[in-house]
Order: structure tokens, then sequence, then C-alpha cells
């Protein structure tokens, strides 16, 4: 056993170095759904953008990922995904690589048609069919443009919402207020894949709440109807310019830039505009050769990839003076934030030193990133003082982003306000707010108490802890907002109490133990669905993941002086994942979205084992 782990992670360092770029970055795909690649199809095809050779390799891949019976999915034992269906067949039939004749197209509209029609997908989705002629604006979207005028201490505002929602809305408010759609002539049509139905009947009585807060908040503004409606598109445009970063992006991400595009179009701005030209170009620099062609990236990973894998390599053995990792912390440092954000509004205690999850994000810094590279930083703060500046910055900015219940958020302070769950929006709960999560706020402890030496002495990190105990499931695991998905909080809980001292015998510690050890595979390794994350319940896979059964080994690896035998046929299983890659070594542990936004971490097939192996060979 001691060789095969030996010879795995001396076979995970030489992948790791692979990837080394000459700026010390370690570069991995960030894989995310297909709706990156048929949107930017949609997109250069509806702006009469010539990039044919771009076009056809992002096509090509697109129907590689068709499955035989016409659908698309998001991750293996899914099934079906109706929007990802939708938005593939739509940019296919753009790009004009196949047509409705063809069968694997037939296919996919009998799919569609079967599953409910255009009416059906996703809000996102129909917002992309608005805006290209394909569906109506009051079916798709109905909050007031207005809306983006109410100040925030009114009792519901724009800026209530968390920054994610905030740079996907204020694109759609313009949108949709103005109605607008692009369609270019010879563009399909997809009439056929309608099944109308009166959407406005199918609202709940949440979202109608939210309707009638909106409504009420908006009764105070004072002015002429279309003054104010002017203002509105001042406001929102402004928000949109001031948060555009040098590669040209939205806060660096492909589905709000495509969005703004068209927004701008909207407020009659040209094609041959340098920012939006800019902003083209931005989303093909989001662009990542993969072996089955190009995929666009809707963020790249470049930051979070480099912070976690220079970390596993010095736990690994490899010294923090190899020139490898000398280069690695000297990119990382590079990234820290010098500029404020939106992450100021409920911090105004805090300066600038967070890091964002991409080297084009300079002012949207996060939680779990800005742990991940301080915690890269640490084993060489006595060789440098811009280090030790760069840490104590970054240590601050942590501390403070506390949230006032006790746990961690991912990008704002105090940004969970219930009401905004019930926006007329999939995913509303999800993406509106930004509340303290279990993932977060262990990985901060696990941070806090590992790094910075923290313990339960100190008040802030008990309330934590006392956060992390009042919100574990009644099975003993904890949900994750970021990773698939109970085995992911309850990892990151789990290890984040074991860093700031909570006890052995605590009964939340013993029944998150208890619950890991009973949903071991079979096999000896661990894996989840995700669609766990969907039905919010923990759903097994019936095959392990490296990533799954990393997290797990961590967990017990941590909270056991001795090896048991769940330890090492956890291990044997691992070594087996590693070495002999199968369909399952792809599938997503990433979330972003519940039911929409999965993510394949590349890197993460070798991060996690290197961290894990390192940790039995030293106990071992």
């Amino acid at each position: 056993m001691n060789n095969d782990v030996e010879s795995t992670i001396r076979l995970l360092q030489d992948k790791a170095y692979e990837h080394q770029r000459t700026d010390g970055s370690f570069s991995f795909c960030f894989e995310n759904s297909p709706m990156t690649d048929a949107w930017m199809v949609i997109l250069l095809k509806s702006l009469g953008v010539k990039d044919d050779s771009f076009i056809a390799s992002l096509t090509d891949r697109l129907l590689r990922l068709q499955h035989k019976e016409g659908y698309f999915e998001l991750y293996k034992d899914e099934g079906r995904n109706l929007s990802a269906t939708i938005e593939a067949y739509y940019a296919l039939l753009l790009a004009q690589v196949v047509d409705q004749s063809d069968e694997r197209m037939k296919r996919a509209e009998a799919f569609i048609v079967q599953h409910g029609g255009l009416e059906a997908a996703s809000s996102l989705t129909k917002v992309m069919l608005a805006v290209t002629g394909q569906m109506e604006w009051p079916r798709v979207y109905h909050i007031p443009i207005l809306f983006a005028l109410l100040p925030p201490t009114a009792p519901l505002s724009f800026y209530d919402f968390g920054g994610y929602a905030r740079v996907h809305m204020s694109p759609i408010l313009i949108l949709s207020d103005s109605r607008f759609k692009l369609i270019r002539r010879g563009s399909p049509t997809l009439t056929h894949l309608h099944k109308y139905r009166d959407t406005t009947s199918t609202q709940d009585m949440r979202e109608r709440d939210f309707l009638q807060a909106v409504h009420e908040g908006l009764k105070t503004l004072v002015g002429i109807p279309n003054e104010l409606v002017k203002r509105a598109r001042r406001t929102l445009e402004t928000y949109m310019l001031q948060r555009i970063e040098p590669d040209g992006t939205l806060y660096s991400y492909f589905s709000s830039t495509f969005l703004m595009i068209y927004a701008l179009l909207a407020l009659g701005y040209s094609k041959r505009d340098p920012i939006i030209i800019k902003a083209i170009q931005g989303l093909k620099g989001l662009r990542f050769e993969t072996k089955l062609g190009i995929h666009i990236q809707n963020s790249p990973s470049t930051v979070w990839d480099t912070s976690l894998l220079t970390y596993a390599l010095h736990q690994s053995g490899i010294t923090q003076t190899s020139s490898s990792l000398v280069k690695a912390v000297s990119y990382i440092a590079r990234q820290q934030h010098t500029r404020f954000g939106d992450w100021a509004k409920n911090n105004q205690a805090a300066t600038p030193g967070g890091f964002g999850f991409s080297p084009t994000n300079t002012i949207n810094p996060d939680i779990d990133d800005t742990t991940a590279a301080l915690r890269a930083i640490q084993p060489h703060l006595t060789s440098s003082s811009p280090l030790r500046s760069a840490w104590d910055r970054g240590l601050r900015f942590v501390l403070t982003m506390q949230n006032s219940d006790g746990g961690w958020p991912a990008f704002e302070k105090d940004t969970y306000k219930s009401i905004l769950t019930y926006t007329p929006l999939d995913g509303a709960e999800a993406a509106a707010i930004d509340p303290s999560t279990a993932d977060l706020t262990g990985r901060t402890l696990h941070f806090l108490g590992k790094d910075a030496n923290l313990t339960l002495l100190q008040p802030n990190i008990q309330k934590a802890v006392e956060w992390l105990i009042s919100h574990q499931e009644k099975d003993g695991s904890w949900y994750g907002r970021w990773g698939i998905c109970y085995t992911y909080g309850t990892w990151a809980a789990l290890t984040g109490m074991k860093a700031v001292g909570v006890s052995h015998e605590d009964d939340s510690v013993q029944r998150g133990l208890e619950w890991l050890e009973r949903i071991q595979l079979p096999d000896g390794g661990w894996g989840e669905s995700c669609r766990s994350d969907v039905e919010r319940s923990y759903i097994p896979l019936h095959h392990s993941t490296i990533s799954h059964t990393c997290w797990a080994l961590e967990v017990l690896l941590a909270w056991n002086n001795e090896m048991t035998p769940a330890i090492e046929k956890g291990i044997k299983r691992l070594i087996m994942l590693v070495h002999e890659p199968d369909a399952w070594y792809s599938y997503p542990t990433g979330a972003g979205l519940p039911g929409d936004f999965y993510i394949y971490y590349h890197s993460y097939n070798i991060i996690w084992p290197l961290l894990v192996l390192s940790e039995y060979r030293k106990k071992a």
C-alpha cells in the first residue's frame, strides 16, 4: 500500500507540473454546461460576426455532446435537460451546420415538444430567446425597470440582491423594458416548438408577494413617468459600464456579458462600438481547448486552481523554495485585489485585500478564493515582506466579511433578504441572495484555525461554529452550496470545526462522522449525484468519484488517530480511481445554480487526491 501511495503522489505531482504556465499559474478547464457554447454561437450569428472556423469548432463540440436520443444533459445521471437541448438546437440551426430535416435535429425537436416546448425552459433561456426574437417579452420577464431607482434605504431595492443577480438583472431590465429583439435575416424560426400557456397564472403566492413589494416601493418615486424610465435606463447603463473588467467582460462572467451586449444595443449602441467589440473579444478569450473541441468557460478558474494546487504540492512534500512554487506564489500574490467593489456596500470597515476566481476578475473577490490564496501564501511568509503585507490585508478582509449571523457568504456581507428568493426567475433562491453557507463557513474556519491560529477562544470563531451546528441536517450532514453537495458541505464543516478546536465528543461531530461512514459505497469510495442539489436531499451515485472520495477521506483522516477500515478501503479505491480513469472521471462535482449549472473542474482530480494521499502518508 505504501508503495502505491508514493507512486500515486509522484504521478499527481507530475500531472500538476504539466499544467503550469510560464507566469507561474496552473491552467485547467472550468468545464460548465453547453449553454456557454450555444450562446456564443447565437451571439456571433445574430450580430453577423464572421468567424466561421471558431463557430465550427463550437458546433462540432455541441454535436458530439448530443445524446443519441436527441437531448443534451448537464451530468451523466440527469437523463435529459430541456433548456440545454433548446439552446444547442437553436445554435446548431443558426450556424447552419445542420437543418431541421437532419435526423439529430428531429430527435431534439421531438424531445423539446414532448417536455413542454420553449415555455417550459429556464428563465435565462427564455430571455435569450426573447432577445433573438423567438419569444415575446411579456411572457418572459415582468419586473418593471423603475425597480432600479429604489434607493438602498427602501424596504426592497436593486442593491438588496447579490452581485451575481444584479449584473444579470441590470441588462435584463433594460431589454425587457424596451422589448428588444435582434432578428437577423435568414435566422430560423422556432414557432414549431411553442406550447403556449398563460405564464402569469402559474405565478405562486411568493412571486406575487415579491412583485407587490416592488410595486409598493415604486409608489414612492416622484417624477414624470417617461423621465423616470430614462433615468432608470441611465442608472442601469452606468451600473454595467462601471463593472466592465479590463478584458471587456461584465464582472468576468460569460452570461452577464452576453446579456450586456444586447442591452447596450437596446440603448442605441452600434454593433461596432468599441465597448461591444471588446466584450466579444473578452468572451472569445474564455475559450479552452478540450478533447471534444473548443469550450467557452463561464469564467476561468485559474486563480482558484493555482491557489489550491500550490497548497497541495507543498503539502505533498515540495519545498517552498522550489522554483515551481515560488513562481506560483508570485502569480497568486499579483492577483490580490486593490480596488473597492460592491462588497464594500455592507462592509465599510474593510479595505481591498481579497482574491477573485479568475485573473480577469479585479473587483469581485470572494471568500473561498481569498482563503485558498492565503493558504498557498502562508508557508512563504518568512521569506518576503511584500507577502506578509498581502497576507495581513487578506486576513483582515476575510475577518470583516463574516455575516452578522456568524457564517460567511461568498461575495457580499449580509445580503440575504428572504423575500428576494421569491423573484420570478428560476434559481432565485440560490442566485438572488448571498447567505452564509456551510461550505464557505467551514472552509473559512479551516483556514483561520490551521493557518491563522485562531480558536474557539475568539468570539467570532465560536459564533461561526454555533452557526454551523444550528444548520446541520437531521441526518448529520451539511448542505454545500458550491460543490456536490452534502458530501461537500459535511467535509467543509467537519474539517473547519476540527481546525478551530471543536471536541471529538461534540454531538454534531459524531453525527457528521457517522453519516459519512454510513454513505460509503460498496466499491470503497464515495459518490453523490448532482440531483442532490435539485432535490435538497442526499442522493448517492452508484459509482464513486475522486472528489467525493477525497472529501470524505480528509474528514476521516482529520478526526481519527488510527487507520480505520473505512479509511483503508477508501484509500485503495482512490488510488484505483486515479490510475484507471473511466466515464465518471469527468463527473461534475462543482455547483453553480441548482438544476442549471454544474462544473467539472479538471483540476480537482489532481488537487484533492494529492492532499489526501499526502495526509495519509504522514499518518500511516
